[in-house]
């Protein structure tokens, strides 16, 4: 049996600090500090680390705690949008995307229909007293961050499977997006969400994305409630199920669907193939929603493929009995597709027909799309697109 890879100090827990330092012959309470330090504090050079002793600081740096990533590059959008070009210690190079929330003019689309279609909004009115205080006066901010450098799964109208999967990232490269992040934000901002929604397939870096999770998730960390983390998958049905038993269903899932039937999913999403459309929704049914929760359904909508009305009543009639919430994305242009987004009569059209179907139906606001940081958009850099054409079939 191949042994486990030895933990990053960045990605350690609490107790497994307890248990390297014990190692060393070092005091328990100095677990929580290193941990803090870390992950509340988003400090992790050991020499900042004041209220560590100096002999524990110096063996910390000889371990190798310190910077795994830098910002080269940060694209602010006109609507205050920031896309964020990560370099690893590799020169691999991610991106994450912060969104802080619209208020004011144009803060809704053209529909009579509410269109902030953010991922972790369903139960606004469970935030205790304590973490609204928290957000008195502040901006929210949602983080999307990535889990891989590139993605395997070839989806037709995502930009960030253009030069195929390089490798995961490692926990403490998952994290180091937020502590990067968070150090970014404005006065008046603070982090309220984080979606997986960036670059690469969440559930195929399983390992990686777990442990990711349980170090935002941790009290003595970032703290961030389960409630604004969601995880987005094209449908990796086993991983599904093992999501939900590792974190009981507390962990928000949103499902890359983008069709109703195998034939139609299978030429957006190769996945498709391994994983149908029955299969999904068995795992989905399976899934154990926590009250009140419900799973998104995310659904691109491509010009003259899957944007007509009747497809909108095959999804109503495919997702019923599913706990779900729909998000509506019109498709952001990218450079390795032909394909582009339908005019929005036609979006709203199909939102309209699924609300009548007693859906509750968002239309995605589009956000930093002039600076490449919208849905679909991340990409390795300097990729070279190859153009990918939609086949009518799934052969």
């Amino acid at each position: 049996m191949k042994p486990a890879a030895p933990v990053h100090p960045i990605a350690r827990l609490p107790e497994e600090w307890r248990d390297a330092l014990a190692a060393r012959g070092e005091r328990a309470f100095a677990a929580k500090q290193i941990f803090n330090w870390i992950h509340r504090h988003g400090v992790v050079d050991p020499a900042a680390m004041t209220n560590v002793s100096a002999r524990l600081r110096a063996a910390l740096a000889e371990e190798g705690l310190g910077s795994i990533a830098e910002i080269v590059h940060v694209h602010r959008s006109a609507d205050g949008t920031r896309k964020l070009v990560v370099r690893l210690k590799d020169g691999a190079t991610i991106e994450t995307v912060l969104l802080p929330a619209v208020s004011g003019p144009g803060a809704r689309q053209e529909s009579e229909i509410d269109a902030d279609a953010a991922a972790a909004d369903d139960d606004e009115e469970e935030d205790d007293a304590t973490t609204e205080e928290a957000f008195r006066g502040k901006t929210r901010v949602t983080q999307c961050i990535s889990t891989q450098v590139g993605c395997a799964m070839g989806c037709v109208f995502c930009a960030s499977g253009v030069a195929g999967w390089k490798r995961h990232l490692g926990p403490e490269e998952i994290v180091a997006q937020i502590l990067l992040g968070r150090a970014l934000l404005d006065e008046d901002e603070a982090l309220r969400n984080v979606v997986f929604m960036g670059m690469g397939e969440p559930l195929h870096n399983y390992e990686g994305t777990a442990r990711a999770l349980r170090l935002l998730t941790h009290p003595d960390g970032i703290a961030l409630s389960t409630r604004r983390v969601t995880v987005s998958t094209s449908g990796l049905v086993p991983e599904i199920a093992r999501l939900g038993r590792d974190f009981n269903g507390q962990i928000a899932l949103a499902i890359s669907l983008h069709a109703a039937d195998d034939e139609s999913r299978s030429a957006l999403m190769p996945i498709n193939k391994k994983y149908p459309i029955a299969e999904l929704l068995a795992a989905l049914k399976a899934y154990p929603m926590q009250r009140r929760r419900r799973i998104t359904i995310e659904y691109t909508l491509v010009s003259g493929k899957n944007d007509d009305v009747a497809e909108a009543n095959k999804l109503a009639r495919l997702l019923r009995g599913v706990p779900v919430k729909i998000n509506l994305i019109p498709m952001n242009p990218i450079e390795a597709s032909t394909l582009g987004p339908p005019e929005m009569t036609r979006v709203f059209a199909f939102q309209k027909a699924l609300v009548g179907a007693g859906y509750s139906c968002f239309i995605r606001r589009r956000r930093g799309d002039d600076v490449s940081a919208a849905c679909g958009q991340l990409v390795l850099l300097g990729a070279k697109p190859k153009v990918k054409a939609f086949r009518n079939s799934a052969s």
